[in-house]
């Protein structure tokens, strides 16, 4: 349950606010100002806004990719090839 309430949390951030938490937690990280668990909990909420903004650029890639048509692209090259 607590996987799918921190999704749906994500879901409702844009790219650059989920990598302006991401980044206000890795400078508390860095300061060495925080508690162990603190710290423990940081990096988990760290990681999973990682992975969020990675999956984000992913997509944005592949609709950018299919809007120039890099794919038809990267097929016809791999078809001259052969």
């Amino acid at each position: 349950m607590n996987k799918e309430k921190n999704e749906s949390e994500f879901s409702k951030l844009s790219f650059e606010e989920a990598l302006e938490k991401l980044e206000e937690i890795v400078r508390d990280l860095e300061s060495g100002n925080v508690s162990l668990d603190d710290s423990v909990r940081y990096y988990e909420e760290g990681s999973k806004l990682m992975k969020f903004c990675e999956k984000k650029l992913t997509e944005a890639r592949m609709k950018v990719e299919k809007v120039s048509g890099i794919n038809e692209i990267k097929e016809l090259e791999a078809t001259n090839l052969d």
